[in-house]
């Protein structure tokens, strides 16, 4: 089954050559596209240079939309059944493939792929975050891989919080169907997902391994959502659908203390 990379590029990021150069450099060769609304010379000029085709979305700027075009992108004009959205501020480890193609000659029929990851600054400095303790506690589930075809196993990462790192995840669309992503989301959009999902066919699989550096930076979504507290609006919207208020309101008390692990204060001595 045929995979790709599609990489949704937004505006100017001092990242993307990053992202581009670690799926060129995977242990196993696979196909890479980029993807934009944002057209402009720096994507353009990436594009030429690494000779990845590149793709343009008419229309406004939205996850929902940009990572929807992605995907049937690399479905329609490369025939890839399998795709990971990359995510252009991100780095994928020389063996991610290598670990998507393991996982698939177990269980054929995975759905979402997905893998532990490592959250770096602006720098690429490792951050201490107590979020990604938290995160492999809610996916312990998900290592019993002959149960995790099993809605129930499915949502246990999920309804405590959201245990999968959307950077890392790859969907195969014959499991997932299109399009991938229903909801308006802005910053749970990945979340929702995920639950949706949980309730399909296919089988969740992680690999326990950082094969992605997710890069939290003063331009990054993740530190926007906090500012204007979308992010705290939206995953309390989230919690109280899944749970009663009052339980809803207990699990947003301690999942908030996580977003202090964005600040640039938090770096971690090992890779200074």
């Amino acid at each position: 089954m045929k995979h790709c990379f599609a990489i949704s590029a937004y505006e100017e990021s001092p990242y993307l050559e990053q992202c581009i150069r670690s799926l060129k450099a995977q242990s196993v060769s696979s196909d890479v596209i980029l993807c934009t609304s944002t057209p402009n010379g720096l994507i353009s000029g990436l594009s030429e240079q690494y000779g990845i085709p590149l793709f343009i979305r008419e229309g406004k700027s939205s996850l929902k939309d940009d990572w929807n075009f992605a995907i049937r992108t690399a479905a329609e004009q490369r025939g890839a059944g399998l795709v990971t959205v990359a995510h252009q501020d991100d780095v994928y480890h020389r063996d991610y493939l290598k670990a998507l193609q393991y996982a698939l000659r177990r269980f054929p029929d995975i759905s979402v792929f997905c893998t532990r990851y490592r959250t770096v600054d602006a720098e690429g400095k490792t951050l201490k975050t107590r979020a990604e303790s938290v995160k492999r506690l809610l996916r312990i589930p998900l290592r019993f891989h002959a149960l995790c075809a099993l809605p129930a196993v499915k949502k246990l990462p999920l309804i405590f919080g959201n245990g999968i790192g959307c950077p890392t995840c790859t969907y195969q669309l014959a499991k997932t169907g299109e399009p991938v992503f229903q909801n308006d989301y802005h910053f749970v959009i990945d979340w929702e997902t995920l639950l949706r999902l949980a309730d399909g066919p296919g089988r969740f699989f992680c690999i326990e391994k950082e094969l992605v550096d997710y890069r939290v930076h003063d331009g990054a979504e993740t530190k926007k959502n906090i500012r204007n507290h979308n992010r705290e609006a939206e995953e309390t919207e989230i919690f109280r659908k899944l749970w009663p208020a009052p339980a809803a309101a207990i699990l947003m008390h301690f999942y908030k203390k996580a977003y202090r692990d964005y600040n640039a204060d938090t770096v971690s001595d090992t890779d200074k």
